[in-house]
């Protein structure tokens, strides 16, 4: 499923699409503004991932980290991946996850919902990806 988002094949909000990978909001998100990055290329687990591709696709874990914090006013993030177990999708996927103190998070329970529409999906994507700063160039 992920591959055919990646390929754009199938619709999603994306908050950014780059060599090193996609970010695009998880459709049953813990808050909103919970965001998905998947590598460009299909591996399944953090472990598939070749050596060479991690700075790169780290790197825009990272810069999504701080466009969730700062384009949704967040006062921190949550920032977790699954390895085969409780990994719903067998694509490698970081969970980007907006926090707010008291927000009633605790451990690893992840209560899900869902946007209330697609209109409100898109804003929060835009926002995230009006507030990601640009790739660092390898120097």
């Amino acid at each position: 499923m992920f591959c055919e988002i990646v390929a754009g094949r199938v619709p999603a909000f994306v908050a950014a699409s780059e060599p090193d990978g996609v970010a695009f909001l998880d459709t049953r998100p813990v808050f909103p503004g919970h965001v998905l990055v998947v590598p460009r290329f299909h591996v399944v687990t953090l472990l598939d991932l070749p050596a060479g591709s991690l700075a790169g696709f780290f790197g825009l874990v990272q810069r999504v980290t701080a466009a969730v914090q700062s384009g949704l006013d967040a006062d921190g993030s949550f920032v977790a991946m699954n390895n085969i177990v409780s990994q719903s999708v067998p694509h490698l996927h970081c969970h980007v996850v907006p926090r707010r103190r008291k927000d009633g998070l605790r451990g690893f329970f992840w209560p899900r919902g869902k946007y209330a529409s697609d209109d409100e999906a898109a804003g929060y994507a835009s926002r995230i990806g009006a507030a990601l700063a640009p790739p660092v160039s390898a120097s």
